[in-house]
């Protein structure tokens, strides 16, 4: 039977309708079920750690158990991240990791097709962390310039880790690398808790990462700090100079950490779990817990981490440019 065309056309209309209406009663009861992090990265690592922070965080504001799953694959970390991007927009699975991972890896990994803009819906910028250059106490070097010296008069001797092709430390690695204009090894990882393991172990050299990971290695003497890849001294490292301050002022870098959702999720979902974000920063036990590992509290609105994302992303393009990092 043919329906007449009025009537057609109202079953159009009242069809097309039906997501917009079903997004709306599903923000209303939002959240009635477990909340599912991901962290695109092994156990261990500083993503994992601050997941597993905020998660508990998260559940006491939302009413709601969340849980922190790790899925990490390579192409630093793209492989969870597309999971997330391609997620249904329904609240129920976030993101949490470095803003780099959104930011570096689509330039660095042909796999990784996503956009750092339109394929997320920023929730909050958790914290930043400044990045530390370190070195196993048995390399002689006690400064940047000495490790320079010492790599360019031994090539091949000092290999550099990293939590993966086109990670931040990577990049870092490869642009000190050059500007020292010395002959060193990259060494890849699965994620950061293998790197440092390994680094302890005398198997690699050299590693960049965030204070937030190398803090307590730090602390324990156990990895010895050359400098800090920041405009200032970190407070918990005042005797470690800025790399700048060590001769290589183009070793500028940080570990900025967010929350995420996939795109399209509800305005209202959105501003919840920034709210709960921000809450969360705001508690004393999280703050204690990030200075302790030499990590600052960020916060702010969606807007405001929307504008740092795009930023990021200009500096991302600047630094792979410079460490002459090819798409693979």
């Amino acid at each position: 039977m043919r329906l007449p065309r009025r009537r057609f056309l109202r079953l159009a209309a009242a069809a097309a309708a039906l997501p917009a209406v079903s997004r709306v009663a599903m923000a209303q009861t939002y959240p009635n079920r477990t909340i599912k992090i991901i962290v695109p990265f092994p156990p261990g690592g500083p993503s994992d750690f601050i997941a597993r922070l905020f998660a508990d965080k998260l559940s006491g504001a939302l009413g709601q158990t969340v849980i922190v799953e790790n899925r990490a694959g390579g192409a630093g970390g793209s492989i969870g991240v597309k999971a997330v991007a391609t997620a249904d927009p329904d609240g129920y699975t976030l993101l949490l990791c470095p803003v780099s991972v959104l930011t570096q890896s689509p330039l660095v990994y042909r796999s990784a097709d996503y956009d750092p803009i339109r394929s997320f819906a920023p929730i909050a910028l958790l914290l930043t962390s400044p990045l530390v250059i370190v070195v196993n106490p048995t390399v002689p070097a006690k400064t940047l310039a000495e490790l320079a010296a010492y790599a360019k008069a031994n090539p091949g001797k000092i290999s550099f880790a990293s939590p993966g092709f086109g990670t931040t430390p990577h990049l870092m690695g490869e642009l000190f690398r050059l500007l020292a204009g010395a002959e060193m090894t990259h060494v890849p990882y699965r994620g950061s808790a293998p790197a440092v393991n390994d680094l302890l172990a005398a198997q690699v050299q050299m590693y960049i990462d965030a204070a937030l990971t190398l803090l307590p290695q730090i602390e324990a003497g156990k990895l010895r700090p050359l400098g800090v890849a920041g405009e200032t001294r970190s407070v918990h490292l005042p005797g470690v100079p800025t790399t700048a301050e060590g001769g290589f002022p183009r070793l500028q870098g940080s570990f900025p950490a967010g929350l995420f959702a996939p795109p399209g999720t509800p305005a209202s979902i959105i501003d919840r779990l920034n709210a709960a974000a921000n809450n969360a920063l705001k508690s004393a036990d999280v703050a204690a817990s990030l200075n302790k590992l030499g990590a600052e509290a960020k916060g702010g609105s969606t807007r405001d981490f929307a504008a740092f994302i795009a930023a990021d992303a200009k500096m991302a393009a600047d630094l792979v440019a410079a460490a002459g990092i090819k798409p693979e």
